[in-house]
């Protein structure tokens, strides 16, 4: 796909015609795709000033929306609608995965570098709309594409799994669940850890995911299923069990 195209697209999107291309151009452009040239080549300084106008856009709106919350569901609220997870969720749905010009460097991360990239692009986008057009067309966009996802439900903080496993164990055993990693695979750029979760020495779960805490999640889900206490959707991104 040319630039010319990836540009249309993505103007499609914000329902925008830039009036200063270089800044739509940037807002598509990886990091890996701009190396050697000025750092204004990528998105990462728009993906700044998006990220703190989207802040102000989500916190404004949510303060006007719901007149009954107090400080910390608002907080709670603010932070569930710009998560990495909803914002890249939100730029997929938009159609903006095929409009990122990635580097080669970049292009063998696969699905989690897509969901890392789609996440600033969308913030990109929110910054490089402020500067082309105000803070208008900015609020515009990030209504029409994040404001579907608002929900009074999104002030409740969520029970993280591990939290979860603590109370089951210190209510059958009155003891702690342990972790242990026991494994980590995969190149650099793209690893895999491997963790279990015991209680008195008796291992209850194991999972993986590219981080030693979200392996320790997945152990913990696996525990929580293996349990009877959980059904493994109940925890949907929080690893992989094995």
């Amino acid at each position: 796909m040319s630039m010319r195209e990836r540009v249309a697209g993505a103007e499609r999107v914000c329902g925008h015609h830039f009036a200063r291309r270089e800044l739509i151009v940037s807002a598509l452009t990886h990091p890996s795709a701009a190396e050697g040239r000025p750092v204004s080549a990528s998105y990462e300084r728009l993906e700044f000033l998006g990220d703190s106008i989207l802040g102000a856009i989500v916190a404004t709106d949510l303060f006007e929306r719901f007149p009954g919350m107090d400080e910390g569901q608002l907080t709670q609220a603010k932070i569930s609608l710009v998560s990495g997870k909803m914002l890249s969720s939100v730029a997929e749905r938009l159609g903006i995965a095929p409009l990122i010009v990635m580097g080669e460097s970049e292009r063998g991360t696969g699905e989690r570098g897509m969901h890392s990239a789609l996440e600033n692009v969308y913030e990109a986008l929110v910054g490089a709309l402020y500067l082309d057009a105000g803070y208008v067309p900015a609020h515009d966009f990030v209504a029409r594409t994040l404001g579907p996802e608002v929900s009074p439900a999104l002030a409740v903080k969520p029970i993280s799994p591990k939290s979860r496993l603590q109370e089951v164990t210190q209510r059958e055993w009155h003891c702690g669940p342990a972790y242990e990693l026991v494994g980590e695979e995969g190149p650099a750029h793209d690893p895999t850890f491997t963790s279990v979760v015991s209680v008195e020495g008796r291992r209850i779960g194991r999972g993986s995911g590219p981080s030693k805490k979200s392996s320790e999640s997945a152990a913990a889900v696996d525990a929580l299923v293996r349990l009877g206490y959980a059904e493994p959707s109940d925890f949907a991104g929080a690893g992989t069990t094995n």
